[in-house]
């Protein structure tokens, strides 16, 4: 399946090395203002070669719409785009062609298609999430218009942690530190921690935190199309991600007359003072900020030898060349602000269409 959403549709294309990534978004009203400026920056949140922690691969990231803008506003019609890839190193890969690495792609695509694209991973490339973050980004200028905001930072590295209450950190020093955390004592403890990683050819995961303000009651559709469900689907297709947990998670260790938080206040709205929902009931949202953390692994590509097999079954060694992030962390931010966006955006579509 190569196409996210149910209104907000995004159908992706391309491969990590191939001439271009890009995709088509349908569903976009028609008069939305496009901010090709904004849509860049936010590319530029994922580029890689951003900084030192990141991988040193060279992409501009440009964007170039193809259809579906016209004097600067959504015609209503197919939004096309393309990002062109500039920087590959596709016989870095070389070595890849007959053998499986750990944990990837490679023998579960095989077996699937009975072909594949040794080169980067091809189209499980986590460079196919360009087209997530334009589709994003454009979502993002639709909520916008109803103040309703997406942001999201690196609140876990390893061992290193912040508290999960999301309301004690400044969200605004997110993009002041190049791993995006918006605590900057703990941002250069993560930075340290990745750069040791890395010097070692080996690579650490970690947890991202997402926080939506300002989305209406009643988004969500009982019984198996629930707000929680939806969000937890879109980040669980974002490449490296193994677990995703809304409100209070899996801290199940309260009882009922500690964490029900489902009252009103004297004017009749929901109570902000607690939030374990988060703010989300019944699968609906209730109009308090939603919030959830999602868990990414350590990225599989590492520069170590490995024991493998190749593609006869037989045992083989492998060390993998190239250039790779050592922690996904800083670059996902933005991927996981463009899929809940579009998640979002889809959402409020529905309920509008159901009116």
């Amino acid at each position: 399946m190569n196409t996210f959403g149910n209104l907000y549709r995004l159908t992706s294309f391309g491969e990590s090395h191939g001439e271009a990534v890009g995709g088509v978004i349908d569903g976009c009203p028609s008069g939305l203002e496009i901010d090709l400026a904004f849509i860049q920056e936010e590319l530029d949140r994922r580029r890689p070669g951003q900084s030192r922690i990141t991988t040193p691969r060279k992409e501009s990231d440009t964007v170039q719409f193809l259809s579906g803008i016209f004097e600067g506003k959504s015609t209503g019609t197919p939004i096309g785009f393309v990002i062109r890839n500039e920087n590959q190193h596709s016989s870095d890969y070389d070595n890849l062609k007959e053998v499986y690495r750990p944990s990837h792609a490679d023998y579960t695509y095989t077996q699937k298609y009975g072909i594949r694209d040794h080169r980067g991973g091809g189209r499980s490339s986590a460079r196919e999430t360009i087209s997530r973050v334009v589709g994003g980004a454009i979502a993002k200028l639709y909520l916008k218009r109803s103040e309703i905001e997406v942001v999201a930072y690196t609140s876990e590295v390893g061992p290193i942690k912040l508290g999960k209450d999301y309301k004690k950190y400044d969200l605004s020093l997110i993009e002041s530190t190049p791993v995006r955390c918006p605590d900057s004592l703990k941002a250069q403890e993560m930075i340290e921690l990745i750069q040791e990683v890395k010097s070692k050819g080996d690579t650490i995961g970690g947890v991202i935190t997402c926080i939506i303000k300002g989305v209406p009651v009643g988004l969500g559709e009982p019984v198996f199309g629930k707000l929680h469900a939806a969000l937890g689907s879109s980040m669980l297709s974002i490449n490296a991600v193994k677990g995703f947990e809304y409100g209070m998670g899996f801290d199940v260790d309260h009882r009922g007359s500690e964490i029900n938080d489902s009252f009103f206040d004297d004017n009749g709205k929901i109570s902000t003072r607690t939030n374990y929902s988060g703010g989300i009931q019944a699968g609906i949202s209730n109009g308090q900020d939603i919030y959830f953390r999602v868990a990414f692994k350590p990225v599989s590509t590492i520069l170590m030898e490995q024991q493998t097999v190749d593609i006869h079954g037989k045992d083989a060694t492998i060390k993998a060349r190239g250039r790779h992030d050592a922690c996904v962390l800083p670059r996902a931010v933005p991927i996981v602000e463009a899929m809940a966006a579009m998640t979002i955006m889809d959402y409020i579509l529905l309920a509008k269409a159901q009116k």
